[in-house]
């Protein structure tokens, strides 16, 4: 699965991308998931920043210990997601 970002304040840029916040939408793709042999594939993910985290125009910033949950489109939720990120430039700790 891949959730990518549809592109929305570029005010905070992180090695020339806009940084993902809560406030943005994702697409997921590639979700092989299955129950009982039929196709159920994530369709959603809801994603649960920290209240106190960091922000951006005050809307929470995604980062690699955010907890998420996948859904289907029928709202049924799956588990979190394995979101493997292509470059990596900033650690919060």
């Amino acid at each position: 699965m891949s959730a990518v970002s549809v592109p929305g304040s570029d005010a905070v840029l992180l090695d020339g991308t806009p940084v993902s916040t809560a406030g943005l939408t994702h697409a997921v793709t590639g979700c092989p998931h299955t129950v009982a042999g039929v196709r159920s594939p994530c369709a959603l993910v809801r994603w649960t920043p920290e209240t106190d985290g960091v922000r951006v125009d005050g809307v929470p910033v995604l980062l690699d210990t955010t907890l998420a949950q996948c859904f289907t489109a029928g709202r049924v939720p799956q588990g979190p997601p394995v979101v493997a990120p292509h470059r990596r430039g900033v650690v919060v700790g």
